[in-house]
């Protein structure tokens, strides 16, 4: 994340939500975004002038939608701009870095469109920390890669393996966990999990699965 460092002081009690079924951000993770909605576009505009920061949360497809759109799952991620670069046809091209989890408490009357919500930073503040020199990610990476390499074979999708082999363990599991093209319930298994150790056993165990089973989703992704 660079020299920037997000105190808990500094969290905002209120927020706009970008809600997005199978998008995730994890802490410490890195999401590109494609904003050419007009709503998301007030959207950024606004974070640009207060802060940098929004929350990517998917939609609850298990719970009725309400009057300001689909229902949302309890638990999201706040990040902040770290790129922005607008197109000449409008459309804005920004780069989201995943801050600090959060619980939605309430939600709020939309601005310009957008939703907002209340959140609680609390059970989630330890996101904030800087992460240790030795990660546990709760399982050997060579049984990470192995299942990966299953997984992305069954899938159809091309991988920078080069680029890949240099992550370091804790950006691997973040990474693999935001790209790979799981269902919404176990992106949003994964963005629950307690800690980095249960994250990355949780990634192993749906990788191994996946790759054992269906293929499903569209073939000739690019992992990069």
């Amino acid at each position: 994340m660079g020299h920037f460092r997000t105190r808990a002081e500094d969290l905002p009690q209120e927020f706009p939500v970008f809600p997005l079924t199978g998008a995730l951000l994890l802490p410490r993770g890195r999401l590109p975004l494609n904003i050419f909605e007009p709503r998301y576009l007030a959207m950024t505009e606004d974070a640009m002038a207060a802060g940098r920061m929004f929350a990517m949360i998917q939609p609850d497809s298990t719970r009725p939608a309400g009057p300001t759109g689909p229902a949302l799952f309890r638990i999201g991620c706040l990040g902040r701009l770290t790129s922005f670069s607008e197109t000449e046809d409008g459309r804005y091209l920004i780069t989201l870095t995943g801050l600090v989890r959060f619980t939605v408490t309430e939600e709020l009357p939309m601005r310009r469109g957008y939703r907002r919500v209340r959140g609680d930073f609390a059970p989630f503040l330890s996101d904030l920390g800087d992460p240790p020199a030795e990660p546990d990610i709760g399982a050997p990476r060579p049984a990470i890669l192995a299942a990966l390499r299953s997984y992305f074979a069954r899938k159809g999708i091309d991988a920078n393996w080069d680029a890949i082999g240099k992550m370091a363990d804790d950006a691997l599991v973040t990474t693999l966990c935001m790209v790979c093209p799981f269902e919404p319930a176990e992106k949003q298994a994964l963005l629950e999990a307690e800690n980095d150790a249960a994250r990355g056993a949780t990634l192993l165990t749906l990788l191994e699965m996946a790759a054992a089973g269906d293929a499903g989703g569209p073939p000739g992704h690019t992992v990069s």
